[in-house]
């Protein structure tokens, strides 16, 4: 099954000149949603991961099955005042504005190998910022997961030379 026919192309959102890329049809594809999440667990079955990070909100969709699939745990990376409990928070900008992301401080074990999963690799702010979050607690950053990857806007060269898998280019 070619993923990328369930993906839908919607121009001029959340601004004029953004091509937002909407997962969500191959999300409700129950076949094309397995199938992402089988393909991104053979990927990275037999590599020790213990957790993966996923940054609000579509990381979860993508992370939180990867999780469930490679036996692992999940930490959900959320915005800012959205965790209930003591947090470490970093800045970054979006290709449309700043905010902030934050992790519980007790959510990674220092030396535990982690891998960083979200729908998108765009200009590489988010992922910088969750790279960030998981190194100030010690973690292992085994790679980064990606369901489409824009290569035009250059993201990998902000992920300080963390390994990429992406299941589709654009």
């Amino acid at each position: 099954m070619e993923l990328k026919e369930y993906i839908r192309n919607i121009p001029d959102f959340p601004q004029p000149g953004i091509q937002f890329k909407d997962i969500t049809t191959l999300l409700q594809n129950g076949a094309a949603y397995r199938q992402a999440v089988d393909e991104f667990r053979d990927h990275y079955r037999g590599k020790g991961i213990e957790v993966v990070a996923g940054p609000e909100a579509r990381g979860f969709v993508v992370g939180a099955p990867l999780a469930y699939a490679l036996e692992a745990g999940f930490i959900p990376i959320r915005k800012s005042g959205k965790l209930p409990y003591q947090c470490i928070e970093a800045e970054y900008s979006l290709e449309y504005g700043k905010d902030k992301l934050a992790m519980h401080i007790d959510a990674i074990k220092p030396g535990q190998k982690v891998l960083i999963a979200d729908d998108l690799l765009a200009t590489g702010g988010t992922i910088a910022t969750t790279i960030e979050l998981v190194r100030r607690l010690g973690g292992d950053i085994v790679g980064a997961a990606f369901l489409i990857e824009l290569e035009y806007l250059n993201g990998r060269e902000k992920l300080d030379g963390i390994e990429v898998f992406s299941l589709m280019k654009f």
